[in-house]
C-alpha cells in the first residue's frame, strides 16, 4: 500500500485509511472477534504494521515502557513546537473495527498530507516551526486491569506506580504483563512528556474518534469539535441479605438482596430521566447464588454516572448512595459501596477548539460543537496540555460492537479538516 502519494484525492485517502482499520481488526486475541487487550500478543503485531508504517514516513519510532507506539516526525530538528496527534490501540472485547484505531491511522495520513500536500511544508520558515508525534497509547478502555487509560497517564506525568500491582483476571500482576511484553516497568516514568511543569515544546495534543452515540445522525451532520469531555465516576455497589429457601420463608420474612437492588436500579434510571445531560448505567450483576427456587443473598452491581457538571455529577452521586441504603434498609440487608474512578469533567482548549471549528468553517462544514459523554484519551491529555478533538458521525450510534462503522465520506472529511487545522497552526506557531 502506498502511503506517499503526492496526488491530493482525499477520498482515496479515506478509502486507505478505512481498509488500514479493517486489517487492523484482523490482529485480535480471538479469532472472528476483534478483542484487543492491554500489551496482549497482537498488540506487537499491531505494533509491528504501525511501526513500519511510520518509518516509511520517515518517522523516529519508539515504545514507552507502558507499551505507548510513538513515531515523531521532525523535519528540522528540536527547536520545533510539536503537535501530538493519535488515539488508541486496544479494545473492548468484541469490538468494532474503528474506536480508537481510526484515530491513529487518521494521524499517520495526516503526516504524510504535511510530508507532500499542505502549504506548510512549502514555506521553510513554517517547516521549522512544526513537528507532529503520532501515539498510538496503549491502554484506553480499561479492561484488563479495571483501570482505564493507562497509557495517556503514563505520557501525561499522572501514573499511579501503585496500579503495578493489579492483577487481570488470570491473576497475572500488571508489572508481570509489561515484562511479558518486553519492556520495563520501572521506566514508565520516562514515558511522560515532563511529568513536573509539561514539556515546553509540545503545542498540544488532538485526538479524532468515532462520536459512539447517535447525535451527530441524527443532525445529519458529518463532523463536530469536542468542547468538554464530562465527569465520570464509576462505582461498585454489594448489597448483602440472606439466602433461603424460595418456597419455605414467606414473604414478610425474607432479606432479598435482588429486591434490594432492583428497587435501587430502578431509581438510578428515574433520576437520570429527570436530570438534563445526565446518564447514568447499572451495566454489571453478579448474583449468588443464583438458583432458581433460593432468595438472593447478595448481589454486586456497578454504577457508571456521567455530567459536565462535577456539581450536579457530585450531588447525585450522593444521592443514589443514600437511595441504595433506604433499599437495603427496607429489607433488613446491607449495603456496601467503593468507588472505582472519580473523573472530573475535562474542557478542550479554547484555542485549539477555535482552531479546529476555524478549520471546518474553511471546509465548510458546519462547525458543530458538543461534549463528549465517553471518556477518552484527551481528557487526561488535557490535564499537562492544550487539547482539542474531533468527533466523526457514528452511524447508528453504534460502538463497542462489532456493527460499529464509520461512512467514507466522512473520514474524507475529516481529513480535509485535519490538513486545514495543521495549516493553520503552523501559520500560528512563533
Amino acid at each position: 500500500m502506498n502511503w506517499k502519494s503526492p496526488d491530493q484525492d482525499f477520498a482515496a485517502r479515506a478509502r486507505r485509511v478505512l481498509a488500514e482499520c479493517r486489517a487492523l481488526a484482523q490482529m485480535t486475541e480471538e479469532p472472528g472477534r476483534i478483542t484487543r487487550r492491554f500489551l496482549t500478543p497482537p498488540v506487537h503485531d499491531v505494533h509491528a504494521h504501525l511501526s513500519a508504517r511510520m518509518q516509511a514516513l520517515g518517522m523516529t519510532v519508539r515504545v514507552d515502557a507502558i507499551g505507548n507506539l510513538r513515531g515523531l516526525w521532525q523535519p528540522s530538528g528540536p527547536q520545533a513546537k510539536r503537535l501530538l496527534i493519535g488515539s488508541h490501540i486496544d479494545t473492548v472485547p468484541h469490538a468494532g473495527a474503528f474506536d480508537g484505531v481510526l484515530g491513529v491511522v487518521l494521524a499517520l495520513e495526516l503526516v504524510d498530507i504535511a510530508l507532500v500536500e499542505i502549504a506548510l511544508l512549502q514555506n521553510e520558515k513554517a517547516r521549522d516551526r512544526l513537528a507532529l508525534e503520532v501515539v498510538a497509547f496503549s491502554e484506553e478502555e480499561g479492561v484488563r486491569y479495571a483501570t482505564p487509560f493507562l497509557g495517556s497517564r503514563a505520557l501525561a506525568g499522572s501514573f499511579d506506580p501503585a496500579l503495578l500491582a493489579a492483577k487481570d483476571a488470570d491473576g497475572v500482576r500488571m508489572d508481570a504483563a509489561i515484562r511479558a511484553f518486553g519492556l520495563d516497568p520501572e521506566k514508565i516514568g520516562e514515558a511522560a512528556l515532563d511529568p513536573k511543569t509539561g514539556d515546553p515544546g509540545v503545542l498540544g495534543f488532538l485526538e479524532m474518534h468515532i462520536e459512539q452515540g447517535p447525535v451527530l445522525e441524527a443532525e445529519n451532520l458529518q463532523l463536530a469539535v469536542v468542547d468538554g469531555i464530562v465527569g465520570q465516576t464509576r462505582l461498585e455497589f454489594r448489597f448483602t441479605g440472606q439466602a433461603n429457601h424460595a418456597g419455605t420463608t414467606p414473604m414478610h420474612l425474607r432479606h432479598d438482596a435482588l429486591a434490594a437492588a432492583a428497587e435501587w436500579i430502578v431509581a438510578v434510571e428515574s433520576i437520570a430521566r429527570s436530570e438534563a445531560g445526565l446518564v447514568a448505567t447499572v451495566g454489571k450483576l453478579d448474583l449468588q447464588p443464583n438458583a432458581a427456587n433460593v432468595i438472593p443473598g447478595q448481589v454486586e452491581l456497578s454504577l457508571d454516572l456521567r455530567h459536565m457538571s462535577d456539581l450536579t455529577r457530585g450531588h447525585w452521586v450522593r444521592y443514589l448512595i443514600h437511595a441504595a441504603q433506604s433499599a437495603a434498609h427496607k429489607r433488613g440487608a446491607e449495603v456496601e459501596w467503593q468507588q472505582k474512578l472519580d473523573q472530573p469533567a475535562v474542557e478542550m482548549d479554547p484555542g485549539l477548539t477555535m482552531q479546529l471549528a476555524e478549520a471546518l468553517h474553511a471546509c465548510g462544514i458546519p462547525a458543530r460543537r458538543m461534549p463528549s459523554g465517553a471518556g477518552h484519551d484527551a481528557m487526561v491529555m488535557a490535564a499537562r496540555f492544550p487539547a482539542a478533538m474531533l468527533f466523526l458521525r457514528s452511524p447508528g450510534g453504534i460502538s463497542h460492537h462489532p456493527d460499529e462503522s464509520v461512512r467514507e465520506q466522512d473520514v474524507e472529511a475529516a481529513l480535509r479538516v485535519g490538513a486545514k487545522f495543521l495549516a493553520r497552526l503552523a501559520a500560528t506557531v512563533s
